[in-house]
């Protein structure tokens, strides 16, 4: 089979990082977070004082930007990929609320997002790599070869986000997650610079009602028919 770019775009705690992580493993394939690639850059505007209290100083990040660097391990014992800031792994880090609230503004600006966008093409410049964010189908890889959207209902996505924080110890409310979604779903979709829509030629992935198992056979079969055209 020829090697492939495979883009998986949707909302907010759609599930689309874990299938997108699970399809890679299963196919042999790279996986890169593109979400938490902006959630590093927006850790680092945190610890930095340049973010807090849902406002982020954009004068101050872009000044500071060269000093920023996202990359990956490469899965260890649990099975998971961690980001890596300046070399340091903030892979629990960035999972928390205090990124969460803060991510969709970091990710508006321009210049934020020019340098990430520019990282995540060099990293699929050899194919054979699946990726998952807001704009990978329409920005990132336009041309990707297999792009998928995921959708799913902000109830239902703010359900699996409180489990899974939850099961990392965090103490949180389903209502605050929820409104942290909804909000994120409003900055995501109505920003200027590429923004969070569905590319034409995207294959829609309702999961509401689906297993894992059911979605992951939804993208074998996807991946199957494509990459042998």
């Amino acid at each position: 089979m020829k090697k492939i770019i495979i883009a998986i775009d949707g909302y907010s705690s759609s599930g689309k990082s874990t299938m997108a992580r699970e399809l890679a493993r299963r196919i042999g394939y790279i996986y890169v977070d593109s979400g938490a690639m902006y959630r590093a850059v927006t850790l680092f505007a945190i610890r930095n004082g340049m973010a807090a209290d849902g406002k982020v100083d954009r004068d101050a990040l872009v000044k500071h930007l060269d000093e920023v660097n996202v990359s990956f391990a490469p899965a260890d014992a649990d099975g998971m990929q961690h980001t890596l800031l300046n070399g340091i792994d903030v892979e629990n880090e960035i999972r928390d609320m205090a990124v969460s609230s803060l991510v969709s503004p970091v990710a508006e600006i321009g210049e934020v997002r020019e340098r990430l966008t520019r990282l995540q093409q060099e990293l699929g410049s050899e194919k054979g790599i699946v990726m998952d964010g807001r704009d990978i189908g329409t920005a990132v890889f336009p041309d990707a070869e297999m792009k998928v959207f995921v959708d799913a209902s902000p109830e239902e996505r703010a359900r699996r986000r409180l489990l899974e924080m939850e099961h990392k110890g965090l103490d949180v409310s389903y209502e605050e997650v929820l409104a942290n979604i909804r909000e994120r779903d409003h900055i995501d979709s109505t920003r200027k610079i590429a923004p969070l829509r569905k590319a034409p030629d995207a294959h829609v992935l309702n999961n509401d009602k689906m297993t894992p198992a059911q979605q992951m056979d939804w993208l074998l079969s996807l991946y199957h028919v494509v990459s042998n055209e």
